[in-house]
């Protein structure tokens, strides 16, 4: 089977890759999962936080935020952001006021807004409103549809066995005893993109998997969530966030690891549960479900997108740490210009920091 992109995984990094890259050809996206965002798209917090991130990533968030609000009747919906601190964090909450563009507000303005909070523990509060829930499923199934529409495939449980470079032809790619040709191999997989690196004879970027565990609650004494903003410690130290009527509560966890199908680890998960619970009075009493997902960065922490210096078609969409649903629309987009030829919309300095040709 040929076509003219094959993208290795079917995450958001993939699938928005495949919906922008499908305005310029036939696409075929192979997943090794049963379903699509499995791994990390299918564990993430769903926020949108354009301040969240290191310069390259802020960049790619507010080129995005038109996208997000307006494609498809938009992704977004309003949640907000709450920072509580104690008096012993008071350093660690200035930096976090000036990093994530917060402005302070008083204890009770801040009860008003979640009212288990512990006046006793909590000493400073900031808040801005500018923070949003994300829809991921939707916008990973509407990236998927523009595929097909495109004369694509999504193609799951396709474990990519093999890569082959094709005599000034592109790539093909084995799957078990079926084969996939095209001139265009984009690398979209996730933790285990320096994997497929190998296969295919290229260098690797460093990719460090990371895991991140989220627990979900039952709502705090019986109360409706559903208005309350997004609750975090300072330092990203632990956060809540509402979500169907539940509150998820993750300590923020980043503990290297390898790339596999990983899982909350219980101590870590305990103790930032216990971070939670300091600057609250409602005592977590149960937990209904727990589960963690691998968050994947290379060194300086931004994204890598774009064509390998040392083949151009072999192209990467990789890196995207804990911020690849809120850059997709921008990530995506910068990856097509960059294989199509098309002139980018970041700014030099932006492009320099996302490159591949920053790792060789």
């Amino acid at each position: 089977m040929n076509a003219d992109f094959i993208i290795i995984g079917g995450g958001i990094a993939g699938l928005s890759a495949g919906g922008r890259l499908s305005e310029h050809g036939k696409v075929l996206v192979l997943e090794a999962e049963h379903a699509v965002g499995y791994h990390a798209s299918g564990r993430s917090a769903a926020m949108f936080e354009e301040n969240y991130g290191n310069r390259s990533t802020v960049a790619l968030s507010r080129a995005s935020a038109t996208y997000h609000e307006t494609h498809n009747g938009g992704y977004l919906t309003r949640r907000g952001l709450l920072l509580v601190a104690g008096e012993a964090q008071k350093t660690a909450y200035e930096a976090d006021l000036d990093e994530l563009s917060l402005h302070p507000v008083s204890l009770e303005e801040a009860l008003d807004m979640v009212p288990i909070l512990n006046p006793n523990a909590v000493q400073f509060a900031a808040h801005h409103d500018h923070a949003r829930d994300l829809d991921p499923d939707r916008m990973m199934q509407d990236f998927a549809k523009q595929i097909r529409q495109g004369g694509g495939q999504v193609l799951t449980r396709h474990v990519v066995s093999g890569i082959e470079r094709l005599d000034g032809k592109g790539w093909r790619v084995l799957v078990g005893d079926q084969s996939f040709e095209a001139p265009i191999l984009v690398n979209a997989a996730g933790p285990w993109v320096d994997e497929i690196a190998a296969m295919a004879g290229m260098a690797p970027i460093g990719i460090q998997p990371k895991r991140r565990s989220m627990a979900r609650l039952p709502a705090p004494g019986g109360l409706d969530v559903s208005t309350w903003p997004m609750l975090m410690g300072v330092g990203e130290s632990w956060y809540a966030k509402p979500d169907a009527g539940k509150l998820l509560v993750s300590p923020a966890d980043a503990e290297p690891t390898t790339p596999h199908d990983t899982y909350a680890d219980d101590m870590v998960l305990a103790e930032g549960l216990a971070r939670y619970e300091a600057m609250v009075t409602e005592p977590v009493t149960r937990v209904e479900t727990n589960w963690a997902g691998l968050r994947s960065f290379v060194a300086d922490k931004a994204l890598v997108l774009g064509p390998d210096p040392a083949d151009r078609s072999f192209v990467w969409s990789a890196a995207q740490g804990g911020y690849g649903f809120q850059t997709a629309p921008a990530a995506s987009r910068l990856v097509a210009d960059l294989v199509t030829g098309a002139p980018p919309e970041l700014d030099a300095a932006t492009l320099a920091d996302l490159s591949p040709e920053r790792l060789r």
